[in-house]
């Protein structure tokens, strides 16, 4: 099916990821977003007043009313299956920002309803498009570590005031478990966790998570809302080296270890051996018009989403393993074959 030259595009959820969704689309000149709808009078205005899209209360109307290509949904994440359902039945295209769904069998029947309807499903793990992260794994791909030992991901921050539906697996580490997984180019064979609560009144709101992939590579997730800064960064360390990637900064640096470190010495003790440390040139860019790039695509070309529904139910699977080993004290075997269930 021809699609138009310019795309229409509907939006759902109107928190700070729906209204960055509407800023970067508001630049492009191959998309607008037409409609609207959040539950929120105030937010809704706004949007409306800001884009001169057509606004709706609830998601229903807006799909009953408009004539779309494509729909986002933003919302809250216990209401991404209810919304993006609705939306594949009316025969859109639709991205679900991350995660897919709250629980492994929202998110599975989410996949199934795509592959039904013939339709794209993209889910927007925005870490993706990161400049740095993308030659990270162009060079990993390139062998540039000949052998991977362990990737280390590290996403903190305060408990913010948007988030009380679920608790940082499911919010948090499906970023880190999908970005794991695509840098280890494989799926664990093995997961343990431990997990606290210590602020939040109803979930989980610290987990330390490790994963076994098939090949030997350790992967470690340090996820919480309890750092008083946002941090957010992968290392990968493997037999020519280290990589570190600072995803707000997006900076990439490669430290090459010498055979005959020189340690610094400090009062006659030696605390330190530096290695070699160089910054990798990256070219700035913002994510979410990346993804955006990829997913209007899809819409357009009919290529196979950037990032699939497969791979995002993935995410929410692992999520939910970790979860599943920290209330049963125990590591959780994967099968080599295994899918979500």
């Amino acid at each position: 099916m021809s699609r138009p030259a310019r795309l229409r595009i509907g939006l759902v959820g109107l928190g700070t990821m729906g209204r960055n969704h509407l800023r970067v689309i508001g630049a492009r000149d191959d998309a607008e977003v037409v409609a609207v709808a959040d539950p929120v009078p105030e937010a809704l205005e706004a949007a409306v007043a800001a884009s001169g899209a057509r606004g709706y209360a609830d998601h229903g109307a807006l799909l009953a009313e408009e004539r779309l290509d494509a729909v986002i949904v933003a919302s809250p994440t216990t209401l991404h299956r209810p919304i993006a359902l609705d939306v594949l039945a009316s025969g859109a295209a639709v991205l679900v920002e991350k995660p897919l769904a709250a629980t492994v069998a929202e998110g599975r029947e989410l996949v199934e309803a795509a592959r039904s309807a013939g339709l794209p499903l993209q889910v927007g793990h925005i870490e993706r498009f990161n400049p740095a992260v993308m030659e990270l794994g162009a060079r990993l791909a390139d062998g540039a570590l000949s052998r991977i030992y362990s990737i280390k991901t590290l996403r903190a921050g305060p408990l913010p005031e948007r988030i009380r539906d679920v608790g940082v697996a499911i919010d948090l580490a499906t970023h880190d478990a999908d970005i794991l997984c695509h840098l280890a180019g494989a799926r664990p064979e093995r997961v343990y966790a431990e997990t606290t609560r210590q602020v939040h009144t109803a979930h989980e709101d610290l987990l330390y998570g490790l994963f076994r992939f098939p090949d030997g590579v350790v992967g470690l997730l340090d996820v919480n809302w309890l750092t008083p800064e946002k941090q957010r960064r992968v290392t990968v360390l493997g037999e020519e080296g280290m990589f570190g990637v600072d995803f707000l900064t997006q900076r990439l640096a490669f430290t090459r270890g010498r055979k005959e470190l020189e340690p610094t010495y400090l009062g006659g003790y030696a605390p330190t051996f530096a290695g070699e440390t160089s910054e990798l040139p990256v070219e700035p860019a913002e994510p979410l018009a990346r993804q955006l790039d990829a997913f209007l695509r899809t819409v357009r070309d009919g290529t196979p989403p950037a990032v699939s529904g497969e791979e995002g139910l993935w995410a929410v699977h692992l999520a939910s393993l970790l979860l599943e080993s920290a209330a049963t004290r125990r590591a959780i075997e994967l099968r080599p074959s295994e899918v979500p269930a």
